[in-house]
């Protein structure tokens, strides 16, 4: 398994709960190494053209509020197969299905405060991780 990138989220939810350093634990102790971490503020506007792909849909308006609504801690996750890695971690989106251990079963709020966000293929990731991050900040 090759060595990848993702980007991961920690939600309005958590950061306002004050989890973001359990939920960083929980990807080192997966292997996962953080090479790029940052706290901001999104806008509505930058929170919408993150999640543009979701813009036809019903919950996408509720999505962006959401988002803009308290900070979030933006960062780049490296590892072997980090995506799926990051994916596993963090569990279903739902935290009512999600397994034992995970982010979302133990943090979540609901199935939209879910806690985290991570890309979920390597196209995405690039795309993602390009969206908040320059070269220059990613640090392996």
């Amino acid at each position: 398994m090759a060595t990848e990138r993702t980007l991961s989220i920690i939600k309005p939810d958590a950061t306002k709960r004050n989890l973001t350093g359990k939920i960083v634990a929980k990807f080192e102790d997966a292997g996962l190494r953080v090479i790029a971490s940052k706290r901001i503020h999104l806008t509505a506007a930058q929170a919408g053209e993150f999640y543009a792909e979701h813009k036809e849909r019903g919950f996408y308006g509720e999505l962006v509020a959401y988002m803009a609504s308290e900070p979030v801690v933006v960062q780049v996750l490296e590892g072997e197969g980090a995506i799926a890695k990051n994916r596993e971690v963090m569990g279903a989106t739902d935290p009512a299905q999600a397994d034992a251990g995970t982010i979302r079963k133990e943090f979540a709020l609901s199935k939209a405060e879910n806690s985290v966000h991570g890309s979920d293929s390597p196209a995405s990731a690039a795309r993602e991780i390009a969206f908040f991050f320059s070269g220059l900040e990613l640090v392996g």
